[in-house]
């Protein structure tokens, strides 16, 4: 419990709802506050968690009246329609749109999820059904067929079936109406007069070219949101006041999280505003705590029982705004929907406390399926498997005698090692049945590199070293893949499981610091407490970014902002201190579809911002091509919250002594770990590792080679030392497979492969390669054998081996050097079809000259551009008419 130095009148409650546990952390009349957790679904005790723990922090008994006028604002995320889409529980839903167009949305882009998969299972439509008007306007505005009165006729007896049918939700999807609305406005005044309740039209709900991103918004939103607005209300009545005096007191403010990161007002929450409602108050939370300790620049790390979130900020970007430019997404697939909307750019990798572990006779996984709350994990005492939780058992993080007792049947038992060591050591014996052959030349290998089995420990490390790899490969995809150094970020630490990570996690990243805040068991529901109110507008504009072109599009954010305070007023702005507003421009070079967000400002720095930002994401820039402004968009900000500091803590006047000391398994050995009680911990205390921090809401485990220091206001902030020994080098004579370095390998080659597509796909010009996703990327070792490809297009990859192993053959009369690519369509030299152009690009380790592997991207293009043309003539008669040929480039 902690006290702010200024005093409240009434309570506050940030609140998130997830998908297991609800967090709420209150703010008393007296400035205090105070944590709790419940389970977010418990029907035998109550029907809705944040007003039960709202009765529980008041003191209220069950279904007991809210006294709403002790309230001041209740700010919540949630997660009910991100589950409604899930499960696909939202409303029966209509869709219109333009006539031919009835089954674009089912048709999309075409894009395979498996590419590999026999059977491809496409996810379920969320409209039920589809009327088709016959009307259209074209791009440039002309109307080519009216909504005339024949139209109307035929359109309300549509109408009138459907909602007679019990469709009460439908959403309007017309083409060019991004740009020209009036016949989705016509046709929603019609559907509004029929009765139907929710009418989600495209040019209000994603105004923005693409239809079909634009039409699954839309669609979305009209099947979320009557679903969000029945349980906002239920909410709204509980706070509304119905049993207190309107005229001398006041409803509460009911506020919720939208997921690009903003509070809105409950009546103005949309559904398809609510998909990462949760995740987004994390973020929130992570950002604000960590610039109020000083680190501008972080990683977040957000670990629990499923799954775990990553994200990234940079602050250090804003140029000293104090704007709190979150990082976003402006397009995203959940739940096999692509959404078209402002998110949080947070990543979910399928590594939690959960994610089940596995061996297939070869190497260790970990994931993607997890045990979840049941039956759990193996320690849980209900049958559950082995799994990362029990790993951490196994090896002496999670130590039973101090983790709380609410396991079998009474829900009374401690956590059950027993269980775990014995499937361990079964574990252990099938690895080294698997694994453990006779190495070569085993008479003069010396003891120590004999082959032994593996002790049930270490199979429990290896695995969580798998563990910490999937999660450092998902960070690397929105960090390192994307141009950013973080080497010198903090990795802010929070969610349930995430401190007995940390340490390894930022160590496999080449990270240097954590911050781990005092409240990051609840940081998400902190999070909802200090978010702002944010309001954003977008608009497609697709016009050159010249200086003929400025007024025109000064004019235009001048209108945005217009609309988005408009909008804030609507939503009541009592609340807010200052506000500030942030326009930026979306820019992508002509013919390519990469677009990146700069800020506005005169011409000359607007290009140079994105020249910056486009080499640092894709490592060239384009100066002979001109620049687009595909979107333009404002966001006005209205400041709520302030981040009142914790109170500081006092100096330590006695040595600071642990609770106990356990054993932990580190560095293949056990160590003698002293625990300590963070409630305990004092300014200035430094706890030097191996050591385990305890904490109301988790475990945090400090390395060996870590120290942690306790700020001034509880921030537990862990620095890598120099003391920390470096690994053995392996021995190049052990041939025995390793499970743990092959799935880490895997991974790694994995991932360098899917990165070579990210990066071909992001910066062509070419819709085969861009949308149609015509291409494949894999690596080769020096011999031309297949060492990892990404999930391409498998056309590619079974010619790909034999052009590597012919440019082998042929690298005595080709130059073959450092800095050379080779690119070839060449049909003898494992070429496909003359139009796929294979490109190979040798890498050399040290000063030999001889490759120690190579990339190799092969795709369809419909033209080519080089120094040595290569011709497809449709008239030549011969194949070497049509010409095949290598090409050098350096």
């Amino acid at each position: 419990m902690t006290k702010h130095s200024s005093l409240a009148q009434q309570w506050q409650f940030w609140i998130d709802r997830g998908g297991t546990f609800t967090d709420i952390i209150a703010q008393r009349p007296d400035g205090s506050t105070v944590i709790h957790k419940l389970l977010s679904e418990n029907p035998q005790h109550y029907d809705d968690a944040p007003l039960q723990g709202i009765r529980e922090l008041m003191g209220l008994a069950n279904h007991a009246p809210i006294p709403a006028e002790q309230i001041s604002v209740v700010k919540m995320g949630t997660t009910v329609a991100t589950n409604a889409l899930l499960e696909r529980e939202g409303d029966r839903t209509l869709l219109i749109t333009t006539a031919g167009f009835k089954d674009a949305l089912r048709i999309g882009y075409q894009n395979r999820p498996d590419i590999f998969a026999r059977q491809i299972i496409l996810p379920e439509m969320l409209y039920e059904r589809v009327i088709e008007i016959p009307e259209r306007i074209a791009a440039d505005g002309t109307v080519i067929f009216p909504i005339n009165h024949i139209v109307e006729t035929v359109l309300i007896d549509s109408l009138k079936t459907a909602y007679e049918d019990g469709i009460r939700a439908c959403a309007v999807a017309l083409m060019q109406a991004y740009r020209y609305p009036d016949h989705e406005q016509q046709v929603a005044q019609i559907a509004r007069q029929i009765g139907f309740e929710q009418v989600s039209l495209s040019h209000k709900v994603s105004p923005l070219i693409k239809f079909i991103s634009r039409g699954n918004t839309t669609v979305v939103d009209a099947y979320l949101s009557p679903v969000l607005h029945r349980y906002v209300d239920r909410i709204d009545r509980e706070l509304s006041g119905e049993r207190i005096d309107q005229k001398t007191s006041e409803r509460p403010k009911l506020m919720f999280m939208q997921s690009n990161g903003g509070l809105t007002n409950a009546r103005f929450f949309q559904g398809k505003d609510s998909i990462l409602s949760g995740p987004a108050g994390g973020i929130v939370g992570a950002v604000q705590t960590s610039l109020s300790a000083g680190f501008n620049r972080i990683i977040t790390f957000d670990m629990g029982g499923t799954s775990t979130d990553v994200a990234h900020y940079n602050g250090s970007q804003h140029n000293g705004s104090q704007l709190d430019t979150y990082e976003r997404s402006f397009e995203a697939e959940i739940a096999g929907v692509r959404l078209r909307t402002p998110m949080m750019s947070i990543h979910t990798v399928a590594a939690g406390g959960g994610s089940i572990l596995h061996f297939d006779g070869v190497r260790y996984r970990v994931g993607p399926d997890s045990a979840g709350a049941n039956p759990g994990p193996a320690c849980y005492r209900n049958g559950g498997p082995l799994t990362v939780t029990d790993c951490n058992v196994m090896i002496g993080k999670i130590q039973p005698q101090l983790f709380p007792q609410i396991f079998g049947r009474e829900g009374r038992q401690p956590l059950d090692t027993e269980t775990v060591r014995s499937q361990f050591l079964t574990l252990s014996q099938e690895i080294a049945e698997a694994t453990q052959t006779e190495p070569i030349s085993r008479s003069t290998m010396p003891e120590a590199q004999r082959s032994r089995p593996q002790t049930p420990e270490q199979v429990a490390a290896g695995f969580l070293a798998i563990a910490i790899d999937n999660m450092a490969n998902a960070i690397k995809k929105i960090s390192v893949q994307r141009g950013y150094d973080i080497s010198d970020y903090a990795l802010c630490c929070f969610g349930g499981a995430g401190g007995q990570h940390a340490c390894q996690l930022a160590e496999a990243l080449g990270m240097k610091t954590i911050l781990i805040h005092p409240y990051a068991g609840v940081l998400s529901a902190y999070g909802m407490g200090l978010a702002d109110r944010r309001v954003l507008r977008e608009q497609s504009v697709e016009i050159a970014l010249t200086s003929d072109q400025i007024s025109s599009l000064q004019r235009a954010i001048e209108q945005l902002i217009t609309a988005a305070q408009d909008e804030l007023e609507r939503q009541g702005s009592q609340d807010i201190q200052s506000r500030s507003v942030l326009r930026q421009l979306h820019l992508r070079y002509a013919g390519t579809d990469a677009a990146l967000a700069v800020n506005w400002a005169a011409l000359s720095e607007m290009r140079s911002q994105f020249e910056q930002a486009y080499h640092q994401r894709f490592g060239i820039t384009m100066a002979e091509k001109s620049i687009i402004v595909a979107t333009i968009s404002v966001e006005i900000i209205g400041k709520t919250a302030i981040l009142h500091p914790l109170p500081p803590l006092q100096s330590r006047l006695c040595q600071l002594t642990p609770i106990t000391t356990v054993a932990v398994f580190s560095g293949d050995r056990w160590h003698k770990t002293p625990v300590f009680q963070r409630q305990v911990l004092q300014q200035d205390d430094r706890i030097i590792g191996p050591a385990i921090v305890l904490e109301p809401t988790g475990t945090n485990m400090i390395e060996l080679g870590w120290e942690a220091e306790v700020r001034g206001t509880g921030e537990l902030v862990i620095t890598h030392t120099t003391a920390q020994k470096k690994p053995q080098p392996i021995s190049t004579e052990d041939t025995r497979p390793d499970p743990v370095r092959l799935e880490i390998f895997n991974n790694l080659f994995q991932a360098i492969a899917e990165q070579m597509g990210f990066t071909l796909q992001n910066t062509s010009s070419s819709v085969n390669i861009k949308e149609r996703l015509d291409f494949s990327c894999a690596l080769f070792d020096s011999k031309g054998d297949l060492v990892a490809n990404a999930p391409h297009i498998p056309v590619h990859l079974g010619s790909m081996s034999e052009s590597v192993r012919a440019l082998m053959a042929q690298r005595t009369q080709i130059p073959f050097q450092l800095g050379n690519v080779f690119a070839s369509n060449n049909p003898y030299n494992g070429g496909t079809h003359l139009p796929d152009i294979t490109v190979i690009t040798p890498v050399f380790v040290g000063e030999v000259m001889q490759p120690a592997f190579l990339w190799h991207r092969g795709g369809t293009m419909p033209t080519l551009v080089a120094l040595r043309p290569v011709r497809c003539r449709p008239i030549a008669l011969t194949l070497i008419k049509r010409g095949y040929c290598w090409i050098i480039s350096s």
